[in-house]
Order: structure tokens, then C-alpha cells, then sequence
């Protein structure tokens, strides 16, 4: 199992909606602040946090009272009238000398509350955030990385892309819904090359384009470092790959599956 480091301190924070930007047709960018962000680490890279909105008709927002992994047990208690939503999104900037915070969020029109939300959301709604960590963990000895998602990852990628030392060399695979929301101009050091992969209308499981880009893929030699993160079948498909025909050692492969086809998460 991939490895996860966890901020020294955590605490569930709250926060309101401070802009809601479309940025292609698969994506609508939430800017996010409030007083409360001085207490998140500035983590960087693959900042994965639980993001806690109203259903529709809520009132107010119900946050979890504890700030440890005990929150699920105490929001499954809760009647669906007084449950919030949560789901898992990946930190796209932030900005904590201004108390600002964005996360990208895939857009699936109204087949999920995530995208259904991100839809209708204003300035002044109420939303909460909890930590849960980085999982982009690159062991020295890697002489290059590769990196592979679906639109749910594309935040992640962007973010490690920019935080990534001048150093870097990469092999990268994204996967978007659609032509229009590939990203020109990506920030990324010289020594990335970003392999984008359109279904436009195609209907697979989102992700097994990309899979079967990497299975194709003449990769650098040397020893190397895999992240993998989206539908949960992209990323156990490409470490069973890597390790079966390829010989690359469990450990230096990350693998996350954010969520999983045609399955909603708990909450």
C-alpha cells in the first residue's frame, strides 16, 4: 500500500466560498478562505484534504466536532437532514499569506452531489475542509518520475508539476474529458513531457485510455518513481503493470484511487 504522511497537527476547518470559475468545460475552479486557514500546513505537491459542503436544502453547515479519523463514525450518526456531504478533493493552490485556498473539481453535471454543488456554488456559501495528507512521497535513488491520472488527478499533477525542483524529469499521462480542457502552457520544468489523452464522446471507464497509453509507452530507463491516482482501476492497473511487466519494485509505486465508476463514496 502507498505511503501517506499525515500533517504534524490537523483540525477540521471552516470556511466559505469566495469565487466559483469555470476554467474548461470539465472544470470549475472554487476559491475558498477564512480566518481558520492559518491552521493548515502548507503542504504542497498531492495535498489531499476532505471537503465538507450542505446538501441542497440544508440551512447551515454541520461540520464533524473531532479533528481524527473518529469524524466518519460521528457523521454517519448524523440524520441525512443535518449530514453534510464530504468528499476527497486534492488542494490546487494555496495561499495562506492571503487565507486562500482552490481546488479543482471534474465536472459531471447533476450525476454527482460533488459537481452538483460546485455547480450552483456562490460567494458566501458555507463549506469545510480536513487534512488527510500527501501521498507524493519520490525516494531519492528515482533518476525520473512518472506521473498518470484522469481528471480527477489533474489538480495533483498540476500542483507537483509546480512545485517540482528544475531538476525534474517526468513522463506524464492525463487524461481529461474532453480536447477543451487540456491546459496549455502548464507550469513544469524543462525535463517534463505531458502525454495529454481526450475521450471526447468516447465512453470507457474514465482512465483506461491512459492505462493502455502506458502499457504502449517506450519509458526512459533507469530506475524510477510512479504516482498514480483517479478511478480506482487506472492506478491498480498501472502498478500491476509496472510490476508484472516491468519489474519495478512495489515500493516505488504510489497508487490512489480517488473514487470508483459507477460507486458513490461514504456520506
Amino acid at each position: 500500500m502507498f505511503k501517506v504522511r499525515r500533517p504534524g497537527t490537523r483540525r477540521m476547518i471552516n470556511l466559505e466560498v469566495l469565487d466559483n470559475t469555470r476554467v474548461s468545460p470539465g472544470f470549475t475552479r472554487l476559491t475558498f478562505g477564512g480566518p481558520e486557514l492559518k491552521h493548515l500546513e502548507n503542504s504542497g505537491h498531492d495535498q489531499m484534504v476532505r471537503l465538507f459542503f450542505a446538501r441542497e436544502g440544508q440551512p447551515e453547515l454541520r461540520m464533524p466536532t473531532v479533528s481524527n479519523d473518529v469524524w466518519l463514525a460521528q457523521l454517519l450518526l448524523l440524520p441525512k437532514t443535518r449530514r453534510p456531504w464530504v468528499r476527497s478533493f486534492t488542494v490546487r493552490r494555496f495561499r495562506p499569506e492571503e487565507c486562500e485556498l482552490e481546488i479543482e473539481v471534474a465536472m459531471h453535471g447533476d450525476t454527482g452531489p460533488a459537481s452538483a454543488w460546485a455547480a450552483r456554488a456562490k460567494p458566501g456559501d458555507q463549506a469545510g475542509i480536513f487534512d488527510e495528507g500527501i501521498a507524493y512521497l519520490p525516494p531519492e535513488h528515482a533518476a525520473w518520475q512518472l506521473l498518470v491520472g484522469d481528471e480527477s488527478a489533474l489538480p495533483a499533477i498540476l500542483s507537483i508539476l509546480e512545485h517540482a525542483p528544475a531538476s525534474l524529469v517526468a513522463e506524464v499521462f492525463l487524461e481529461v474529458p474532453e480536447s477543451a480542457d487540456i491546459r496549455e502552457n502548464v507550469i513544469r520544468p524543462e525535463g517534463v513531457r505531458i502525454h495529454w489523452i481526450a475521450r471526447d464522446g468516447a465512453r470507457p471507464v474514465p482512465g483506461m485510455l491512459a492505462l493502455e497509453a502506458v502499457r504502449n509507452a517506450t519509458l526512459p530507463s533507469g530506475p524510477f518513481y510512479t504516482w498514480a491516482a483517479g478511478e480506482a482501476k487506472l492506478p491498480t492497473g498501472v502498478r500491476r503493470h509496472l510490476v508484472t511487466d516491468r519489474g519495478v519494485p512495489k515500493s516505488d509505486i504510489a497508487f490512489i484511487g480517488y473514487w470508483r465508476h459507477g460507486r458513490s463514496s461514504p456520506g
